[in-house]
């Protein structure tokens, strides 16, 4: 097969939502020097390790947590980022904020930078929303996990920060206290939470 079907073939697969795999170019019959070359000349980037897409594909405004998701496979979006993909208060993260294990791997990324929190046991596994943005499964904590891990990790974001996204989750009605209740148990936090809930409430 003339090398220039290969390329066209490679780009076809590249241009579906979720760009493509080494390993599905390879599945296709495709010579991985197909994919260097397309690479060098600018028609594929690699947007994550073994992940490429066309260069002139269009970014939506989560191209960064796909990013980090997919070269992060047990990753989960959390805190500011969380926030941000939620619509909740006015934080614009310069990095993605990831929560990964305790014990996992450190990932190292050029692009998004990223911003790693180590979470254990249930504050790992529990809350987490799957959605598909640009043809992939990004993980994100739902909005009552989110603002219990905003108070427990208070000192790295800024009490304030938590207490804003507290007051404008309740007044969008984002949340039910049943929820947020659970999850702060989940985070040990409800001690901490107690008297901004009563003030919320009261």
């Amino acid at each position: 097969m003339p090398p220039t079907t290969d390329q066209a073939k490679a780009l076809k697969l590249a241009r579906r939502s979720q760009g493509v795999t080494t390993r599905e170019l390879v599945g296709a019959g495709i010579h991985r020097q197909v994919l260097s070359r397309l690479v060098s000349a600018g028609q594929l980037e690699r947007i994550a390790r073994g992940v490429y897409r066309p260069a002139e594909h269009p970014a939506t405004e989560n191209h960064g947590l796909v990013i980090a998701c997919t070269a992060v496979p047990g990753g989960v979006i959390c805190l500011l980022s969380a926030l941000q993909f939620h619509g909740i208060g006015t934080q614009l993260p310069s990095q993605v904020w990831i929560a990964i294990e305790r014990r996992a791997h450190q990932p190292s990324l050029k692009y998004p930078p990223l911003r790693v929190v180590r979470y254990t046991g249930a504050a790992l596994s529990e809350g987490v929303g799957s959605h598909r943005r640009e043809g992939r499964t990004v993980r994100v904590y739902g909005v009552a996990k989110t603002l219990a891990d905003c108070f427990k990790y208070r000192n790295k974001i800024g009490l304030d920060v938590a207490l804003e996204a507290l007051r404008e989750a309740w007044k969008a009605r984002k949340f039910t206290m049943d929820e947020l209740d659970h999850y702060a148990g989940v985070c040990r936090v409800r001690r901490v939470m107690r008297p901004y809930l009563e003030a919320l409430t009261g």
